[in-house]
């Protein structure tokens, strides 16, 4: 049974539309997803289940030390999933997003000093 903690999407999405760059949008499956420019930050799934993006070697990291779970669907790719189900869960679930927003924008700034250097 899906437990449903009230409060849980408008908390998240409150912290998360509050980070500079960052867009959302109705996601594919349902849902919530969040953006930074084109790069998918991560997805809500109601206010009970988080999925985000990461690189592989983070991510075994993050289910190594049970922060999160191997995807619902894709276990063996670099997402994860994020059950939430008590208060505090949200605010793993906004850490987890800043995590993510964090490596958007290192990736962003190396690509755009690799275009820089370019011309």
């Amino acid at each position: 049974m899906v437990k449903n903690v009230d409060g849980a999407v408008e908390q998240i999405t409150e912290a998360v539309m509050s980070w500079e760059g960052v867009s959302s949008r109705p996601h594919r499956f349902g849902g919530i997803e969040f953006r930074f420019g084109k790069r998918e930050l991560g997805h809500l799934h109601g206010s009970y289940l988080l999925d985000i993006p990461f690189p592989m070697k983070l991510r075994n990291e993050l289910v190594g030390s049970h922060r999160a779970e191997p995807h619902h669907i894709l276990p063996e790719s670099g997402w994860v999933s994020f059950n939430i189900r008590k208060e505090g869960d949200v605010k793993e679930a906004i850490q987890l997003l800043k995590l993510s927003l964090e490596l958007a924008r290192k990736q962003y700034q190396e690509k755009s000093v690799d275009i820089q250097t370019k011309h």
